[in-house]
């Protein structure tokens, strides 16, 4: 019965907190409801035994990409940003599409059929814990694939890299006899 109620509890915030995310003006304030939205997927995943994802769930996601996150906003102009005119004037169209997408994907959701079930039984998976269980399938069936993933997000963070460095950059610039000069400010 615990279960049921922490479940609801955890789905109910996950969904508030995900609509206030991309509904509240401040930015600020929309990362810290996606921490809120981080940390109950964390705790849907304790109810689910899965400890080591909601470790990793808390860890990498509330962690390194919220930072990362709000590293990028306090390099980003938050007064000038939020005086910008709206990519879409009215916010009724985003509404209507994102209600539009729900409802299609409840339509979908009786089409839905389970998977193949997967090489490990559930008694191996107990004697082993779902961590070494999930270690071993990574780096022994599914290593190529987990590779791949690991190749292209290096290549998006040296080409996030290239693409932030500026020419320049810093208190002082060359002119143009090759001698430096302070940049005004």
């Amino acid at each position: 019965m615990f279960d049921q109620i922490f479940f609801g509890y955890c789905a109910l915030m996950i969904i508030t907190s995900g609509l206030l995310a991309i509904s509240l003006r401040n930015p600020v304030h929309c990362v810290l409801m996606v921490l809120v939205l981080f940390f109950h997927m964390a705790g849907l995943y304790l109810t689910l035994q899965a400890e080591f994802l909601a470790a990793v769930q808390i860890i990498v996601y509330a962690g390194a990409i919220l930072v990362l996150y709000l590293f990028v906003l306090f390099l980003v102009s938050i007064r000038e940003e939020l005086q910008l005119d709206a990519f879409i004037p009215n916010p009724w169209i985003g509404r209507i599409i994102a209600v539009g997408m729900g409802v299609g994907l409840v339509y979908v959701i009786p089409a839905f059929t389970l998977g193949e079930k997967g090489a490990w039984p559930e008694a191996a998976i107990q004697e082993l814990t779902n961590t070494k269980a999930l270690g071993q399938e990574l780096f022994t069936t599914a290593l190529l694939p987990f590779e791949i993933a690991g190749l292209i997000l290096l290549v998006a963070l040296i080409g996030g890299l290239v693409l932030a460095r500026r020419e320049g950059a810093g208190p002082l610039d060359n002119d143009e006899h090759g001698k430096k000069q302070e940049v005004a400010s």
